[in-house]
């Protein structure tokens, strides 16, 4: 197996204790990511292959994958090698895992999708490769060229690698905008050039330069260039071409003829994209350059078969996937009696319009507008199976969180826009008019004032309205100099300051006018308003000094100038817990500390290995700083002993700004040039001190002041005004507070992602009156006893909201679509009546009569009535059904008469004499309520087979909190609380756990044992026997503390009265008492407490292999005594005397943890885990009953049992088990028993667990493959394996995958 060549010189040694280094993985964790747009600068930007597709913005490549399970794509990779503007990319036809780019810095890049790597790069490529493509006949190589040519290809590998010039195509009059390789043909190509005709070569046949230009502009110099160029799947010489102003032609190259040439509906249309549909022979489909229209074609009509608006904005470019998804899954309604009969109702053919005769195309497209938006479009069912609306297509400057609505996120971009993210649905909301240049900073308005500051490289500075969605004020007093940064004072909500290239810091009114020029010596960047005193500000100089100004005195001099940077001073940041002390970061890489009181430098961080841009204090850690730089890290320090405490590496490109979440003290976001936003959380940097909390410590273990927080090797105390509030209020409450603490500290100390949803919920569980739910709450996931109001009330508001005279804002609905959202939903709720009505207010009859008998038959008789008396008043024949069908026949004889139709009149009348109008009697069937219980079951069902999918498809998503939501809005408390641990969001579980009361218990403790283990490894030992003594029946747990604790005999003896157990002394009697009454667990747990604990290892071990060598032993008769014998010192484990037990103990603990994975499904480790104990029964010297045959029988069976049950809802091939391994499987179930933790079975998933990230690649040492998501390093400080697998292998075999007797704690 793969992944023992990584590992396996551990398993040949046993002296590898000495020198062993101690890794931990990255403390900050990603927990969110605002992905770019696609760049609309450039033609082939986007492209699919199989199951994957991909887009660019301006220097990353954004790749999707779709995930089979739920058949929907989703964010997999994101490459940014690339230093200058990407200009083309084009997957390998050959290999679905390459891809390959090119920059406008002449680079060319292969990228290994899987490897998430590069494996070729070309640099200096004799001018920028303006189009690229891979060759489709030879393997290996990748065309490219730039304006008039020539063509070069690159061979990558092989006898001729290297670069060669096409000896055709080369020396063209008019520059290259497009080209395309025949995908049959050998070595035929086109090319598509500005002039708007094309260009033909192919091996063997006369080179055709420049021809099919439009009539319209023969002999002239006019340019209409060619905006797409397709070769017929079905043909060697057709070709689709496209102009942007001519439209588009089918062109056949053999004959230079133009074969059809297709009409627009309008000629305001041009064409900006086109693609041929391989599902449908003969289909294409255009996207317009001006609206975002997507028009599907056949070849065989001149015009359009179908025409949709998907976008306000014009389409940049499309591509079709070729293995469209399947549809979602279904869950499955029990149906009853289902049978047909001669009297079964006819299934009427549906009426067809000219149009609709040929049926659309099923595909999807990828496509991508000129505002940067990317979606994938399900053209059969004519809706988006996702769409980013906006998106950044450049480097993303700065970055702000709101501070009277913390789930706002604004950012600047050089794309020349302000975006405004909702951060828990990570969606745009609003965006800025754009043409500004470059934005270089913002600045929200303090207050609820709701507009932003903008610094702009050319065009000053300006105050943008969102609510208006207009700039309502502007600056010019620096002249056409570049802001480099903007700040609005948030003491005084009346001053902005900028500061410019002009050398200027100018401080001015909101309205414009100046109060203060601060003249500097060479450029400004950077100036920050200090929290403690309004009317003081720092400034960042390019002559390499950081300056503080007073505004309360006139003079235009510092008050201070620091200096000792060697190079630029860029960002300056006051700190919001100590007075008097900023920092500032540099061009020289290092970020300095100043104290303001004593003019001096405190603290140089030194560890960034290029210049500083991104600056943050922690708001409630006074000691925390976190700094971000051209280096693609962000880094944290621990400013009291200059320290870097953690380095992350997620971005791929230079990180510019950093923001602290104002209510979420350790919730962070960062922007960056990757184009992404990512968000972080800093929890894990205090661990601690959110456990002191879950034990209801003193509030000294908890908050504190500044200087004690500051002492050296304090551990981390909230200092900030978010802790300070909380504790106030919870000061003001009577009675026991312990319920609110932990709510309000959770809320604080948790990210954004579905936490608040999950308190909500917990509310609703509890009693809650609704009338005190906050207003967010039906946004999220919903209690099922709220859902159908607040739908309903949705329903209705869209139904009567009515336009404001400037409209909606950004893409708002028309009423007619909103109309139609209202009534789609009140069908799923079942208000039948409703949609009805709705439906005829859209003049859509026939939907409404169609579905009004569900209300009632009189319903649906008075509804024919109006539709009737509508027709008649409009003298229309198709009155004539309507009145039948409801046995009006007055109305009808008088409609006729009324027209003078008397022979009509009669026939109607003589037919209703002879009794054939008939009216319609509804019969009510018998027993009709013993149905509706039946029914009723049926739908509980339903309910919680579709939450639990819903749940388990947000879990996938790493989104374990909102998983949790799902269940406890169907009251299920076992499984919410199952999903956060199976989360790792283990103080969260506790605090809603504890909440929640008795329903939770068993879980909640489950989730104290958990971070009692943790608490080992910070280590806190004193704090985790307060977590344990917090459960019931606690003493076992208690014992394995104890055994474990490596003080010496008068701490461990200390600890020992902590848990009420005998002293170590005490322990070796009782030990050779048990051991003489032949209490085999008694003499363990003993001996482990006691000063020789080694003296149970033997003891243990042999009880363990006894018990297996009976052929009907089962897990649980083992496996406690295992657990037990884990406990044991690890200085202990590892003398040389315990070598053999040692040994065999890991091979035990391994086989019983392979075991354990089966019963708890983590199918990704049991492999893993049966290789592992392989090979230390090969590689080491023991006498165990196990043997490797024995154990690759079982893995082999399991293997083929499970994916046996896997197949039965697949259809690709496979082969069943063979009857010998259905035995072995079913010996193995015997053994294994039903878990007992009902809920936790299943893998775990961490937030963040699907967010690809830009850190080296890390190979997993147990599946050989590259980890995605968080990353666990082992001890050895090289080997790494996923969070995830290192959660499940813990919780099953406590010992490292390396085989050394460390134990694992990844908690």
């Amino acid at each position: 197996m793969a992944w023992m060549t990584y590992i396996s010189h551990w398993f040949e040694q046993d002296d590898w204790y000495e020198g062993l280094q101690r890794a931990t993985m990255s403390q900050v964790r990603q927990v969110g990511l605002l992905a770019a747009g696609c760049q609309p600068w450039n033609k082939d930007v986007c492209a699919a292959n199989g199951d994957r597709f991909a887009y660019c913005a301006t220097l990353a490549i954004y790749i999707y994958q779709l995930d089979h399970r739920y058949n929907e794509f989703k964010l997999h990779a994101i490459m940014s090698e690339h230093k200058k503007t990407i200009t083309a990319i084009s997957w390998c036809p050959h290999n679905p895992d390459l891809i390959a780019s090119g920059s406008s810095d002449n680079l060319v890049i292969i990228w290994n999708v899987v490897e998430q790597k590069v494996t070729a790069k070309l640099d200096n490529t004799k001018g920028i490769p303006a189009c690229l493509s891979w060759c489709w006949n030879t393997d290996d190589a990748i065309a490219f060229i730039s304006h008039k040519g020539p063509l070069f290809i690159w061979t990558i590998s092989g006898q001729d690698n290297g670069v060669s010039v096409h000896k055709d195509a080369h020396s063209f009059i008019s520059d290259v905008c497009i080209f395309r390789w025949h995908t049959q043909k050998k070595g035929k190509v086109v090319f598509g050039h500005i002039d708007g005709s094309i260009s033909l070569f192919q091996p063997g046949n006369k080179n055709q330069k420049h021809v099919l230009r439009p009539e319209s502009l023969e002999g002239t110099d006019e340019e209409d260039p060619i905006t797409a160029l397709e070769w017929d799947p079905l043909s060697t010489d057709y070709l689709l071409v496209a102009n942007l102003h001519y439209g588009i032609r089918l062109v056949d190259c053999e004959s230079l003829n133009c074969i059809t040439t297709f009409n627009f509906p309008s000629t305001a249309a041009s064409v900006q994209c086109l693609a041929w549909v391989a599902s449908a022979p003969g289909m294409f489909i255009t996207g317009d350059s001006q609206v975002g229209v997507l028009r599907i074609w056949n070849v065989s009509r001149t015009t359009p078969i179908d025409n949709f608006k998907l976008k306000k904005t014009g389409f940049h470019c499309l591509h079709v996937l070729n293995s469209p998804p399947k549809k979602k899954f279904s869950v499955q309604i029990p149906t009853k009696h289902l049978y047909t009969s001669s009297t079964s109702e006819a299934v009427p053919p549906p009426s067809l319009t000219q149009n609709q005769a040929f049926s659309l195309p099923p595909g999807h497209v990828v496509c991508c507008f000129l505002d940067g938006g990317v979606g994938l479009y399900d053209m059969g069912a004519k809706k988006w199976d996702f769409l980013m609306d906006l998106g950044h297509m450049e480097t993303i400057f700065d970055c702000k969180f709101k501070p009277d609505d913390p789930n706002l996120l604004a950012t600047a971009s050089f794309d020349g826009t302000i975006k405004v993210w909702d951060i828990n649905t990570l969606t745009a909301v609003h965006t800025s008019p754009g043409n500004e240049g470059v934005i270089f900073s913002l600045s929200w308005a303090p207050g609820g004032l709701n507009c932003i500051a903008g610094a702009t490289s050319r065009n000053g500075a300006f105050i943008w309205d969102i609510q208006k969605s207009k700039m309502v004020q502007r600056f010019n007093e620096h002249g056409k100099n570049g802001i480099f940064y903007i700040a609005w004072s948030h003491k005084d909500s009346k001053r902005i300051a900028t500061c410019s290239g002009d050398g200027f810091c100018i401080i001015r009114t909101v309205d414009g006018k100046v109060l203060h020029k601060y003249k500097h010596p060479a450029a400004v960047f950077g100036c920050d308003w200090s929290q403690n005193n309004k009317d003081m500000i720092a400034t960042g100089c390019e002559d390499k000094n950081v300056r503080v100004y007073y505004l309360a005195t006139n003079s235009n001099q510092p008050l201070k100038i620091f200096s000792g940077h060697t190079a630029r001073v860029f960002h300056v940041k006051w700190s919001p817990l100590r007075e008097g002390i900023l920092c500032s970061g540099s061009d020289d890489g290092s970020v300095r500390i100043w104290d303001y009181t004593q003019d001096t430098c405190i603290n140089v961080l030194s560890g960034h290995t290029a210049p500083v841009r991104g600056l943050m204090w922690n708001p409630e850690i006074p000691y925390l700083l976190i700094s971000g730089s051209w280096d693609y890290t962000i880094k944290v320090w621990d400013t009291r002993e200059g320290v870097c405490v953690d380095t992350v590496y997620d971005h791929g490109a230079d990180v510019y700004g950093l923001t602290c979440h104002p209510s979420r003290p350790f919730t962070m976001a960062s922007c960056s040039r990757d184009s992404t936003v990512r968000l972080w959380s800093l929890i894990p940097l205090i661990t601690p001190l959110q456990i002191n909390i879950l034990a209801d410590r003193c509030w000294e273990e908890i908050i504190g002041n500044t200087d004690n927080a500051l002492e050296k090797g304090t551990p981390p105390l909230l200092c900030g005004k978010v802790s300070r509030d909380i504790k106030q209020e919870i000061e003001k409450l009577a009675g026991n507070p312990r319920l609110k603490k932990l709510r309000w500290f959770s809320e604080c100390l948790s990210t954004p992602s579905g936490s608040d949803n999950l308190w909500n919920l917990v509310s609703v569980v509890k009693g809650l009156d609704d009338s005190l739910l906050p207003q967010n709450y039906c946004k999220g996931i919903m209690h099922l006893k709220h859902l159908i109001k607040f739908r309903t009330s949705e329903a209705q508001e869209l139904t009567t909201v009515k336009m404001s005279k400037f409209g909606g804002g950004i893409g708002a609905p028309t009423k007619e679509k909103r109309l139609k959202e209202a009534a789609e939903i009140h069908l799923r709720l079942g208000q039948i009546q409703r949609y009805c009505e709705l439906m005829v207010e859209l003049g859509e009859w026939d939907k409404a009569l169609s579905v009004a008998p569900g209300v009632s038959v009189r319903y649906w008789k008075k509804l024919m009535q109006r539709r009737a008396d509508q027709l008649i008043q409009e003298d229309k024949d198709d009155v004539i059904p309507y009145c039948i069908a409801i046995g009006d026949v007055k109305k009808l004889v008088n409609f006729f008469i009324s027209r003078g139709q008397l022979k009509e009149a009669l026939l109607v009348t003589q037919a209703a004499c002879e009794g054939n109008m008939q009216t319609l009697h509804v019969s009510t069937p018998k027993g009709a309520s013993h149905a509706d219980d039946i029914y009723k079951e049926d739908f509980n069902e339903l309910l919680h087979s579709v939450i639990k999918e819903l749940s388990e498809w947000y879990f996938q998503d790493g989104r374990a909190v909102l998983a949790a939501c799902c269940h406890l809005a169907v009251d299920d408390i076992e499984l919410a609380m199952a999903y956060l641990i199976r989360g790792n969001e283990l103080e969260l579980a506790v605090s809603v756990g504890t909440v929640l009361g008795e329903s939770a218990a068993p879980a909640t403790h489950y989730a104290l044992q958990l971070l009692a283990r943790k608490c080992m490894m910070i280590p806190m030992w004193n704090l985790a026997a307060d977590l344990l003594l917090m459960t019931p029946d606690n003493d076992l747990n208690l014992v394995k503390l104890c055994a474990f604790y490596p003080g010496c005999i008068e701490e461990i003896n200390d600890l020992h009265e902590k848990c009420k157990l005998p002293t170590v002394e005490e322990c070796m009697k009782l030990a050779e008492i048990a051991r003489a009454n032949g209490n085999v667990f008694e003499t363990i747990k003993y001996y482990l407490l006691s000063e020789e604990p080694e003296k149970a290892l033997p003891i243990g071990i042999d009880f363990v292999k006894e018990y297996i060598s009976n052929s009907n032993w089962t897990l649980d008769s083992i496996y406690p005594v295992l657990d037990l014998l884990s406990y044991i010192r690890t200085e202990k484990l590892i003398l040389h005397t315990c070598t053999e037990a040692r040994n065999e103990l890991l091979i035990l603990c391994g086989y019983v943890g392979a075991l354990l994975a089966i019963r708890r499904q983590y199918q990704s480790i049991v492999p893993a885990l049966y290789e592992y104990t392989s090979q230390l029964l090969k590689r080491r010297v023991v006498s165990v009953p196990l043997n490797i045959e024995h154990l690759s029988e079982e893995l082999d069976a399991w293997r083929a049992c499970t994916l046996a049950n896997e197949q039965l809802s697949e259809e690709s091939p496979y082969t069943p088990p063979s009857d010998s391994q259905r035995l072995v499987y079913e010996t193995l179930l015997k053994r294994l028993k039903e878990e007992p933790l009902k809920g936790f079975i299943g893998p775990d998933y961490v937030t963040g667990s699907n967010l690809p990230s830009h850190s080296d690649v890390h190979i997993s040492c147990l599946t050989g493959l590259k980890i995605q998501g968080p990353v666990y390093f082992l001890e050895d400080g090289k080997s790494t394996i996923s969070l995830n697998d290192a959660l499940m292998w813990a919780k099953v075999n406590p010992f490292s995958p390396l085989g050394t007797g460390i134990r694992l704690n990844p908690f």
